[in-house]
């Protein structure tokens, strides 16, 4: 098959923009960025439009409907904090260009009753989701001291994890004050052990205390942002020293607070694309942490930006269920970007959260920019939204893996 031809675009390659340039993409791969077409390529005329590389939602709990969801958005890679797309499980999805790629952490280690079982309402039992093959059950590492934390971990990583993730939560957040958590030392030596076989550790942290905890035992990034108190210099600086990066997911602490995607969802750019389940998550919210303050938490994302630390673009879209609202794959990584915006962060910032920030800190080293040689995941966008960030839901095309998803 010829090549394609993505002319009289501008380009934004992840990290600046280039200007209007033509990108070649071939079997799967960008071949060349910027110069004249090749002769015979199939040209695919952008003039008017920006072409970004595939968005990364650094935060998410999927399955193939979501995945396919989240790509008709242009999110072509999802990272999933907690789930069953590990290693051995998504041959089908990895070699189907009609979903998002995924990476996965498995369960994270908590400890038995931890979070995240507080969460569903009694009796829940979420059932495997359509089309999920048989086989055994998830590894579920339970840990309540140093030693099970630390032997779980070769075992996550025998399972398939692609990081590993910590629970580190007492559930005051949530309304459950008092939730078993990993204690300190539990939870140092989980991450030491992870580091030993040169594992990313990620933390699920929503206090501040949480927080300081997580990043005194070495994790590597924070999957949340706190949000039970402002910021103080002391713990952005903390952050900012130990190299970690953080995943806000402004979204989520929004819907926490009883804040709902009804906006969002009365977009026409994303009603059209929402059935009617989504649609109903996503105008309802999780309303667990009433007495959060938006501003605060915004407030919290400009300081961590302008301190020079890594801010990725995440959600924790999970089910199409109204208690887990707020949030719908693909969708709210749009409504995450608007949201770092309107922190204080400049568009161009915000793009590079969604992808080539997202991608160095998960070392995946095949896409989240523009560039020769790289997968070809790439979202074309009517606009501009290098200066308008509302311009990425202006869908022009969608590309997986140089495969063009169908309108």
């Amino acid at each position: 098959m010829s090549p394609t031809a993505i002319t009289g675009a501008r380009v934004f390659d992840g990290e600046t923009s280039l200007g209007v340039a033509t990108v070649v993409i071939d079997g799967g791969r960008i071949v060349q960025v910027g110069g004249e077409p090749p002769a015979g390529a199939r040209i695919h005329d952008a003039r008017g439009a920006t072409l970004l590389p595939g968005l990364i939602d650094a935060h998410v709990h999927t399955q193939r409907d979501s995945l396919a969801l989240a790509l008709k958005f242009g999110v072509t890679t999802e990272l999933e904090m907690q789930g069953t797309n590990t290693r051995d499980n998504r041959a089908q999805i990895s070699g189907d260009d009609s979903v998002a790629d995924v990476r996965s952490s498995g369960f994270a280690i908590t400890p038995p009753g931890g979070h995240p079982s507080e969460l569903f309402p009694e009796g829940f039992r979420p059932g495997p989701p359509p089309g999920a093959r048989s086989g055994p059950p998830p590894l579920m590492p339970f840990s309540s001291t140093p030693e099970e934390a630390a032997a779980f971990v070769p075992r996550l990583i025998e399972h398939g994890s692609d990081y590993i993730k910590f629970m580190v939560d007492d559930g005051s957040v949530e309304g459950h004050p008092g939730l078993p958590m990993l204690d300190r030392a539990t939870l140092n030596a989980g991450v030491a052990e992870a580091k030993r076989h040169g594992m990313l550790t990620i933390a699920h942290a929503l206090t501040v205390d949480a927080t300081r905890m997580a990043v005194e035992a070495g994790i590597d990034g924070l999957a949340h942002l706190f949000m039970d108190r402002p910021h103080t210099d002391e713990i952005i600086a903390l952050i900012k020293h130990a190299g970690v990066f953080v995943v806000p997911c402004v979204v989520l602490n929004a819907s926490m607070m009883g804040i709902d995607g009804g906006a969002l969802a009365d977009d026409p750019r994303v009603a059209s694309r929402l059935d009617p389940a989504w649609d109903k998550a996503l105008r309802s919210s999780f309303g667990h942490y009433p007495q959060g303050v938006l501003d605060d938490v915004l407030a919290s994302v400009k300081a961590l930006s302008d301190a020079g630390v890594d801010v990725l673009a995440g959600t924790d879209a999970s089910l199409p269920l109204p208690f887990l609202g707020g949030l719908a794959h693909g969708a709210s990584v749009h409504h995450e970007l608007q949201y770092l915006v309107r922190a204080g962060l400049t568009p161009v910032q915000a793009l590079r959260a969604a992808t080539a920030t997202t991608a160095r800190r998960f070392a995946l080293t095949d896409r989240g920019r523009i560039a020769d040689g790289l997968r070809a995941d790439l979202l074309l966008v009517d606009g501009d939204p290098t200066t308008s960030i509302g311009d990425t839901l202006d869908t022009r095309a969608v590309w997986r893996n140089g495969t063009r998803l169908a309108a």
